[in-house]
Order: C-alpha cells, then structure tokens, then sequence
C-alpha cells in the first residue's frame, strides 16, 4: 500500500476545505477579483458602467465608498453568466460568490 505525499502548501484562494461563510476579508477579495474581471472586457465595463451611471473616474471614486464591493458582486449575481464565468476564472464556487455578498451587505434585515 502506497502513501501519498501530504504538501503544505494551502490550496488556492477560494479551493480550501474550510466551512462557513468567507471571512470579510476573504469577501472583500473577491469583490476586488470581480471588479478585476468586469474590467477586463470591455463590454463588460461598458455595461457595468451604465447600469452604474459611472465613468472610469467615477468609479475610481465609488470603489472607496462602503458598500460599493458589495454592489459590484450584487451586480455579477444578476447576470448569471458572468457571475458563472466569473466564478470559473476565479476558481471559486458561485455560491462563494453570493455569501461573500451577504457579508459585505451585512445582515438581511427583511428576514428578521
């Protein structure tokens, strides 16, 4: 019987074994993956930014405001084909994608 060899090397962001909810930080990466990828197509950021309203400054500006990573990963889960795209490039579930949302939104206060 063979026994394999054990790395410690820690698997890539968003492939590890742990449970539960990304960590704020871990959510806030991830937001600053997306808007990474929206910005890498042009169509994609030309669409970002007039459903936004913003212009490349402008957007400069908001990515410093609170809420504003949330609003970027609310925009990714509603257009499912890039959030699955996006979720594929990142390597990452898409349902990371989603609670990584929840915890920059904050809680659901429509539910309490």
């Amino acid at each position: 019987m063979g026994f394999r060899r054990l790395s410690s090397e820690k698997p890539p962001f968003g492939q590890g074994s742990r449970r539960g909810p990304p960590t704020r930080e871990e959510s806030e990466a991830i937001a600053i993956q997306a808007i990474g990828y929206i910005a890498s197509d042009d169509e994609r950021l030309a669409r970002f930014l007039a459903l936004t309203g913003l212009d490349p400054a402008g957007l400069r500006a908001a990515a410093r405001e609170p809420g504003f990573l949330a609003s970027v990963l609310d925009h990714l889960a509603g257009y499912e084909p890039d959030l699955i795209a996006f979720a594929t490039e990142a390597g990452i579930a898409p349902e990371k994608v989603a609670a990584a949302r929840q915890v920059l939104s904050g809680p659901d206060r429509w539910n309490d």
